[in-house]
C-alpha cells in the first residue's frame, strides 16, 4: 500500500499540475479528513480524468508518461475506495464507498478486501436478502471470494435452492482448504478466521447433501463442520440434527438388521441436538425419543 503511494508521487513529480494532478490531491485531502462522501466524490472525479487521460495521451514519451502517471493514479483511487470503505464507522459509507468502487471496476484488485466489510455492511444498511444478491453479482467478478461465497450459500439457503447452496459451500470448502494468510493477517488470526468460514461451508455442504438424500456425503461435512461451530450456537443445533438424521437414514439403509453403531451416533447428535436452542430443536427431540425406543427394543425371538 505504502509502495502504491510513493509510485503515484513520483508520477506526479513526472507529469506535472493538470487536472489529473489536481482531482488526486483533492482526493488526498479527503482521505485525510477522513471524509467518506468526499473520498468517494474525488474518487469518481479523478478515476473519470484519469480514464479520459489515458485515452488522449499523444504518442511520443511525455505522452506515455502521462499515461503511465494516469493508470496508476486510477488504480490509486480504486485502493482509496477500499481503504476508506474498511475504516469508515457508518455501514452505509462502506456501502456507498464500495458501490463506487464495484462502479469504477467489479474486478478491482482490491474488492477482495473490500467484500466482507461491504457485504456485513449491506446486510445491516439493506437486509440480507439484498447483501445475498449483491454476492452473487460479486462472484461473478471475483468467483473465488469467500465472503460473496459464504453469503450467497446463505442466500440460496433462505430460497430453498438447495442445490445452488451446495454448490457454493463446495466451491467456499475448495477455496479455504487453498488459500494462504493474507497480507498482514497474523496466522493465528487467519486460522482462526478460516475455520469459521470453513465450519459453516461444511454445515452448508451437509444440508444439500441431506435435501438430495445423499446420506453419506452428509455425514462426513457435518462432522468436519460440528468442531468448527460455535458452541451452543443455534447452527450447531441445525447442525446436530442434521448430523442425526444422516446417520439415521444411513444405519436403516443397511441390509438386515440397522446399523446399531450409526443409530447409536444418530441418537447422541439428535440428543445434543435437543439441548440446544435452535429451530431444529423440538423435532430433535422427538427424533432422539424415537430412537432410543428402536435401540432399547428387545430382539425377536426366532421362531
Amino acid at each position: 500500500m505504502a509502495a502504491m503511494a510513493a509510485m503515484v508521487c513520483l508520477a506526479q513529480e513526472q507529469s506535472g499540475t493538470d487536472a489529473v494532478v489536481q482531482a488526486y490531491n483533492k482526493l488526498k485531502a479527503a482521505e485525510a479528513a477522513k471524509d467518506p462522501a468526499g473520498i468517494k466524490q474525488w474518487a469518481a472525479e479523478t478515476s473519470r480524468l484519469a480514464r479520459e487521460a489515458v485515452k488522449n495521451a499523444k504518442d511520443d514519451e511525455d505522452g506515455k508518461k502521462q499515461a503511465d502517471y494516469a493508470r496508476q493514479v486510477d488504480i490509486y483511487t480504486e485502493y482509496s475506495l477500499m481503504a476508506a470503505a474498511i475504516q469508515a464507522k457508518d455501514p452505509k459509507d462502506t456501502v456507498a464507498l464500495v458501490d463506487q468502487l464495484r462502479l469504477q471496476n467489479s474486478k478491482s484488485q482490491y474488492m477482495t478486501e473490500a467484500a466482507g466489510p461491504y457485504l456485513n455492511a449491506l446486510r445491516q444498511t439493506s437486509g440480507a436478502e439484498k447483501a445475498g444478491e449483491a454476492a452473487t453479482e460479486i462472484l461473478k467478478d471475483v468467483p473465488d471470494n469467500e465472503d460473496a461465497l459464504l453469503m450467497a450459500a446463505d442466500l440460496s439457503q433462505s430460497r430453498k435452492e438447495p442445490d445452488k447452496m451446495l454448490d457454493y459451500a463446495t466451491r467456499l470448502v475448495q477455496v479455504l482448504q487453498t488459500k494462504a494468510a493474507p497480507a498482514g493477517v497474523p496466522a493465528a488470526e487467519w486460522e482462526k478466521q478460516k475455520n469459521t468460514k470453513l465450519g459453516l461451508g461444511y454445515w452448508y455442504q451437509g444440508l444439500g447433501y441431506n435435501s438430495q438424500e445423499k446420506f453419506a456425503e452428509a455425514d462426513k461435512a457435518l462432522r468436519q463442520a460440528v468442531p468448527l461451530l460455535p458452541a451452543g450456537s443455534s447452527v450447531l443445533g441445525v447442525g446436530l440434527f442434521n448430523l442425526g438424521l444422516a446417520d439415521y437414514k444411513l444405519a436403516k439403509a443397511t441390509k438386515g438388521k440397522p446399523n446399531r453403531a450409526m443409530l447409536e451416533d444418530a441418537l447422541k447428535y439428535s440428543q445434543e441436538s435437543a439441548a440446544i436452542k435452535s429451530p431444529s430443536q423440538g423435532q430433535a427431540a422427538e427424533n432422539a425419543k424415537a430412537i432410543k425406543g428402536e435401540l432399547g427394543a428387545p430382539a425377536r425371538r426366532k421362531r
